[in-house]
């Protein structure tokens, strides 16, 4: 999967190849779950990357904050699977700024993929304000840090998030489409195995909202759909699931507030050996751009 195509016109999403080779393992290390947010830190833009992942070993945390020039300022790796990581504290610094990040997994549920559902907190501290609180946990956060929550223009708000699905024919995971929008069933069915006209279909709550026949001719495009009255602008490209010698992932991005005139151009959208500190570059422009929230999808197929 080279690009996007030109029907997209010269500024089109570019994205990179690496379905090629090596398919099992890099599905195994793509299986994570990224959300970039935006915040002020002493009166300047930040932008904190939050990475959840799965591996034989079990769950992992990575939290990293960028400046406005996109440089990493700082990082923390957490391995919650060890035991004595599964609550704790770090402190962090970031362009002369401290940061505290607190968090209690020691009772976290999930799913088959590795971001957490619930019974836990990650909560991020600057000058004893919650700039970043995750989780249902809030409560105990709040007492264990002793801080009060960040007024409105200095608290973290999610920009972007990127994800890897798998499935068969079926590929299901919840989206919320704004920061402070409703959390939504999104599904994608697809069923590409002998199927000589294959066709595929989104649903948003069970509710069919895009429907593509003649995959073969149309598998890479776009369309917009309203979800809680937002227009949310819709890219596929699904070629390596039709067409790819080896068994490859398909993309999709959901983008509220796209300008049709200004699409990424200089950063892949995925590369599993991406760090977050390169291509949060990307999710920084189009928060700049006012183009809302970007949610990406790469769906893998089980074979």
């Amino acid at each position: 999967m080279k690009d996007f195509p030109s029907c997209f016109g010269e500024n089109g999403v570019q994205v990179a190849d690496f379905s090629s080779s090596n398919t099992n393992s890099n599905r195994a290390a793509q299986n994570m779950v990224t959300c970039v947010y935006q915040c002020r830190l002493r009166g300047k833009s930040c932008w904190i990357t939050v990475t959840w992942s799965k591996n034989l070993m079990g769950q992992g945390l990575s939290v990293g904050i960028d400046d406005s020039t996109n440089q990493c300022l700082c990082k923390a790796d957490i391995k919650p699977w060890l035991f004595s990581k599964r609550k704790g504290s770090k402190k962090l610094e970031a362009d002369l700024c401290k940061i505290d990040i607190y968090w209690d997994l020691s009772s976290a549920k999930f799913r088959s993929g590795p971001e957490p559902l619930k019974g836990f907190y990650v909560g991020l501290v600057f000058e004893k304000q919650m700039i970043l609180l995750l989780g249902d946990m809030r409560k105990e956060a709040f007492k264990k840090t002793g801080c009060i929550p960040a007024p409105l223009p200095f608290s973290a708000v999610l920009i972007s998030k990127r994800e890897q699905i798998f499935g068969k024919t079926v590929f299901s995971t919840r989206a919320q489409f704004c920061n402070i929008g409703q959390v939504h069933d999104l599904v994608i069915e697809c069923d590409t195995s002998g199927v000589s006209d294959p066709c595929l279909l989104i649903r948003v709550d069970s509710k069919p909202v895009m429907q593509v026949k003649h995959l073969g001719w149309k598998f890479r495009g776009n369309h917009t759909i309203l979800v809680d009255g937002l227009a949310v602008q819709v890219f596929w490209d699904v070629h390596n699931w039709l067409f790819a010698m080896s068994p490859g992932n398909a993309v999709f991005m959901f983008n509220s507030k796209v300008s049709s005139d200004n699409l990424w151009t200089s950063q892949p959208l995925y590369d599993p050996h991406t760090l977050h500190c390169s291509w949060s570059q990307t999710f920084q422009d189009s928060h700049s751009q006012n183009l809302g929230f970007s949610l990406i999808l790469h769906a893998w197929k089980n074979e």
